[in-house]
């Protein structure tokens, strides 16, 4: 999409410019629920989806956001100054050239520590873990800082040389003619990548990486209500980061197993009660399965398949901790296949007593009132 046509990110995610990392964050989290493909049918949810993630990715890292403050989406896009290095110049050097032949002053940024990298993990839970929550313990293989050298990546009582290359300051400086005079060029140290000094004694044990893979058992709590579409994230649980910066998150992502009698609408938890034909014209009291047991439930006299009733607070607790849904009853009048001699004469006297139903014009189908207990 071209930048001119692009809609403001802070715009998007409905903040304003001044919003802090939390509300951006919250604003985010509240958008991609609303908005996600798995929950929202609308025609156009993926693209406002995809639109909220990528104004989300920018807002949140600070440097980014500075960029986007400064130039707009030409600042963060794949060309003009999207590319953080300042290069795009025809003359073959870049702003922060310019401003350091200008002005005397260096405008070059430092690698900055990198975070650790996220971690995914989907857990399996059955159909009544998800309804009322539950706590696992589950265990996820990950980098951890090396316990030998402390993520120094140098073997213990050795410590890193200044880099030969670019002497400690972490950048190449070079001098280029150009048609409007000498400028210099400054570019990040290959040999250390830019972090100025180089291990000449790593260390035995993760081989001068910093860390060492190793297998972890963490708790996880499940609240009440989620469904597939839910995410948990745990701070800091993912992968460490370098040196003074944070580790990544861990995000759990959920499979629900399907239940055999119970299916979720919602809130709302659904059940088909078969009930035969006597029930269903002289009425009965039976017991209906729910979740936490059965319900004692009256069948009022001629009810038909496709009729519903509604247990109340029977349903799937709400996430945010206020009420629960209800258990829809949708009744299934069953017709015997198998009669014996005594039966078929006994409906047959019944049979003669009775009038022969006729289509009635505007009458609801079964699948027009099953539509209708669904809400569809």
């Amino acid at each position: 999409m071209d930048s001119r046509t692009k809609r403001d990110y802070y715009e998007i995610l409905g903040v304003p410019r001044n919003a802090s990392e939390e509300e951006i964050r919250r604003a985010y989290r509240r958008l991609a629920r609303q908005y996600h493909p798995d929950v929202n049918k609308e025609p156009d949810a993926e693209a406002k989806f995809k639109e909220i993630n990528e104004a989300y990715q920018v807002l949140s890292d600070a440097e980014k956001r500075a960029m986007y403050d400064r130039f707009g989406h030409e600042g963060v896009g794949n060309g003009g100054f999207g590319s953080y290095d300042f290069t795009g110049s025809p003359f073959g050097f870049g702003i922060e050239t310019i401003f350091e032949n200008l002005f005397g002053a260096s405008t070059r940024r430092t690698r900055s520590p990198r975070k650790g990298n996220d971690l995914r993990y989907r857990l399996t839970l059955t159909f009544e873990e998800a309804v009322f929550g539950t706590t696992k313990e589950i265990e996820i293989t990950r980098r951890t800082v090396c316990p030998r050298c402390q993520g120094t990546r140098a073997e213990p009582g050795s410590s890193p040389s200044r880099c030969p290359t670019c002497g400690g300051s972490g950048e190449v400086r070079r001098m280029q003619s150009t048609l409007i005079g000498q400028f210099v060029t400054v570019t990040q140290c290959n040999t250390c990548q830019g972090e100025g000094v180089v291990i000449t004694n790593p260390c035995r044990e993760c081989r001068g990486q910093g860390w060492v893979t190793a297998p972890r058992r963490l708790e996880v709590r499940v609240p009440a209500g989620i469904d597939e579409s839910f995410h948990l994230r745990l701070s800091g649980e993912g992968e460490p980061g370098d040196p003074g910066a944070p580790s990544g998150d861990l995000f759990i992502e959920f499979d629900i197993k399907p239940h055999p009698l119970f299916r979720r609408v919602g809130r709302d938890i659904h059940l088909e009660m078969p009930i035969n034909i006597v029930q269903a014209a002289l009425g009965d009291t039976i017991d209906i399965p729910t979740l936490e047991g059965t319900a004692e439930v009256r069948v009022e006299p001629g009810t038909q398949t496709g009729d519903t009733i509604r247990l109340r607070g029977k349903g799937v607790p709400s996430l945010r901790g206020s009420g629960r849904g209800d258990q829809v009853v949708t009744f299934r009048v069953v017709v015997p296949r198998h009669l014996n001699e005594k039966q078929k004469q006994l409906l047959r006297q019944l049979g003669d007593t009775l009038e022969k139903p006729q289509p009635e014009q505007g009458e609801k189908g079964f699948f027009d009132r099953l539509r209708e207990s669904l809400g569809l």
